[in-house]
């Protein structure tokens, strides 16, 4: 009788168990939660009125050698799943608009973890998650009637400042004052207490705060430049109103459609006092190359050494990089102009190799821009040099060269060049073309010559930019940029490439900045030196023919079809068809606003500054990269441009563009971008789109001081739940 009772009892106990555990499993599995993994987290997200579609949840490691984080967006019936996540321990929580965070919930992989989300109390708790973008977009810019700008004397405004484009471009938006970091996060739409309690007026403040750091010199350079009273004021109005309780116009719409099927996978690298520019994972021509390798990151001013990513061990590394000259100049030479809220006069900056950008080639080794001597060129580049670009076109001076990284036997070779490195990028012929000059040159390195001689001098060339102003087809004699034109010569252009990219052509192009800006088509010719021709091509500005305006082109890719695209500071994604050119392309008529019609704008989305009629959008993006393999997952030849203050990634599909938006930490803003195939038969998992956390300051991120900058890597997957 008592084996029986105790019989009974351990059945009892075993179906309360089974009930018990069934009950949870049901809940969720019952409740609509998704299938997961033994990898995965899922569940169901729901606030007081249900299902919350269209909600970020993140999931937060520190187990893993660097910290990681999966962000995922829920779909219609608030369902998530975070996807393939190492071992360790997690804090998940949700994030939204319209809500504030809830509370992080500690879980592990294979886990069903329901959410409960929580609405914000009032429209300021809310908007403290709205996308910079919103709150910059408070900005009250000067009036068109205000141009050209009056002087001191005036209206305050510089007179070579000529439009409100202008002053957009040179002040406010990529080329002025979000080309080094994001506006309108809470670290610049408010000033810092140990600043603004030195000042009654908050002008003054603003005066004192642009000293700040080592930056500091350029920032109050660039007010001088525009007419400083009156840009100290336009940013202290945007604060005050904003101390005042000003809130943003406009509301965020949750992620829809395609948005919501977004991974968003990010990596913790370098150190806090650092900064990324750009970052490489492949080689652009064949994006399986290094497949589940390394990605390799660039400090530029910041400090000398790669970072590095191992995706399959998710941990952090260093490269360091030296240049060739002890004596090369550093930028801890260049100290705070005035202490940081941050760092005080701490000199954080200490790079003299200043690596900006990189190209890998097909044997996986890296190619970067950076510096290897002081400034002054070697003598076979000047005057009275032997080697053919040197005859032509001596250069005196060159910043940046070349560095190459071999993973193979982990050696750095440093190459000078003459002429400077910034953006650099492969040919089908392995031909590495450059931009950044010096002003009137474009340069290449053949790195088939280099394999087979190492001799730097030999495998270089470089032209200046001549454009076929007598329209005879070849290049002759030509007049100097501040010589009156010859029907019967030439003309060569003191430009310079910002952006560039080799065409599919046998042509390279690049970007011209400034008020209209232009894109210049350099074509190499059989003799390069000597034949090189170049075609320039304004964005459609002050122009009565033309249907659309913008300005201010600076990043830059190429799709298949040799169509060039471009972010510009006007608040556009633009793209330029040659094929579409109506009037001559060469010749006197060909002065760069003569083909409007192959120019094509989609306006960035979200709001526009106050008062702004010459721009479109208060968004900022730096540079673009066309997926020409499908690496994010929203099809081929798509293009994507950096969200600097949308804080996510821009893809223009079937001429809409979608934001695929960062949501923790707040605070992204992008340079580079780059995309590789890990396995080409692993669907939407063995491919994904990379950009590195590029501001020069990742202590105003969320998190503040002590915030490292960031690996980020993008995935589309079929919809919000595939695992």
């Amino acid at each position: 009788m008592r084996t029986t009772r105790i019989s009974a009892l351990l059945l009892g106990l075993s179906l309360i168990v089974f009930f018990a555990t069934t009950s949870v499993w049901m809940s969720g599995q019952g409740g609509g939660a998704p299938a997961i993994d033994n990898d995965d987290i899922g569940g169901v997200v729901t606030g007081v009125g249900g299902p919350e579609a269209g909600v970020w949840v993140i999931a937060e490691t520190r187990s893993t050698p660097t910290r990681l984080i999966k962000s995922v967006v829920t779909d219609d019936r608030g369902r998530y799943v975070v996807p393939d996540l190492p071992a360790g321990e997690y804090d998940v929580w949700v994030r939204g608009y319209g809500l504030v965070d809830s509370s992080k919930v500690k879980s592990a992989p294979g886990k069903v973890v329901n959410l409960k989300a929580v609405a914000a109390p009032d429209k300021k708790a809310a908007a403290q998650y709205y996308p910079a973008q919103y709150w910059y977009a408070l900005l009250q810019v000067p009036p068109k009637s205000d141009f050209p700008g009056t002087g001191d004397k005036g209206n305050g405004i510089s007179p070579n400042i000529k439009s409100q484009g202008e002053w957009i471009r040179n002040i406010v938006n990529t080329d002025g004052w979000t080309g080094c970091h994001q506006m309108g996060g809470p670290a610049t739409r408010t000033i810092p207490p140990s600043i603004l309690k030195e000042f009654e007026d908050t002008s003054m403040a603003w005066d004192r705060r642009i000293q700040s750091g080592q930056a500091g010199g350029g920032m109050n350079a660039r007010f001088t430049q525009v007419g400083r009273a009156r840009a100290l004021g336009m940013f202290a109005d945007w604060t005050d109103r904003i101390a005042k309780g000003a809130l943003p116009d406009q509301t965020p719409q949750r992620p829809q459609g395609l948005e919501r099927n977004v991974v968003v996978t990010m990596w913790d690298w370098a150190d806090p006092k650092v900064y990324l520019h750009d970052a490489i994972s492949t080689d652009k021509r064949n994006p399986t190359i290094n497949a589940n390798g390394p990605i390799y990151g660039a400090l530029e001013e910041s400090a000398d050494y790669f970072s590095v990513i191992d995706p399959k061990t998710n941990a952090a590394s260093q490269i360091r990089v030296a240049p060739r000259d002890a004596d090369t100049p550093s930028s801890k030479e260049q100290p705070p102009a005035a202490p940081s809220p941050f760092w005080a006069d701490e000199v954080i900056w200490n790079s003299q190799t200043t690596v900006h950008s990189f190209a890998m080639d097909k044997q996986g080794r890296v190619w970067a821009a950076r510096r290897v001597r002081k400034p002054q060129t070697p003598a076979w580049c000047q005057a009275g040099s032997d080697h053919p670009s040197g005859k032509l076109f001596p250069i005196t001076e060159g910043q940046r060269g070349l560095i190459m990284y071999d993973p193979k036997t982990k050696q750095v070779t440093t190459i000078d060049t003459c002429f400077t490195w910034g953006h650099l990028n492969f040919d089908e012929n392995d031909v590495l073309w450059s931009s950044f000059g010096p002003q009137g040159v474009e340069g290449w390195f053949d790195v088939k010559t280099w394999d087979k001689t190492h001799d730097e001098k030999a495998s270089q060339g470089w032209s200046a930019f001549v454009v076929d102003y007598n329209g005879n087809g070849k290049r002759d004699a030509y007049t100097e940029p501040n010589q009156p034109a010859d029907p019967t010569k030439d003309k060569r252009l003191a430009i310079q490439f910002y952006g560039d990219s080799p065409g599919y052509d046998g042509s390279v192009w690049g970007t011209v900045q400034g008020v209209p800006g232009a894109l210049g088509r350099f074509v190499p010719g059989p003799h390069p030196p000597e034949t090189a021709l170049t075609e320039i091509y304004e964005v459609p500005w002050n122009n009565p023919k033309a249907t659309i305006q913008g300005f201010a082109p600076r990043g830059m890719d190429i799709d298949s079809k040799n169509v060039v695209w471009t972010v510009l500071s006007s608040g556009h994604l633009a793209s330029f068809d040659r094929r579409k050119c109506k009037a001559p392309l060469n010749g006197p008529t060909a002065t760069g606003q003569h083909c409007a019609e192959g120019w094509s704008l989609y306006p960035f989305p979200g709001p526009n500054y106050k008062g702004a009629v010459e721009n479109a959008s208060a968004d900022s993006a730096y540079y673009n990269f066309v997926d020409r393999f499908d690496l994010l997952g929203v099809g081929k030849e798509v293009p994507l441009a950096t969200g600097n203050l949308s804080e996510g990634l821009l893809a223009l599909v079937n001429d809409k563009i979608v934001t695929f938006r960062v949501p923790y930490p707040m605070g992204y803003y992008a340079k580079g971008l780059d995309g590789r195939i890990d396995n080409p038969k692993g669907g939407w998992k063995g491919k994904g789109l990379y950009t590195p956390v590029s501001t020069r300051a990742p202590f105003h991120m969320e998190g503040g001081k002590g915030e490292t900058p960031k690996l980020v890597k993008f995935q589309v997957r079929p919809d919000p739940v595939s695992k």
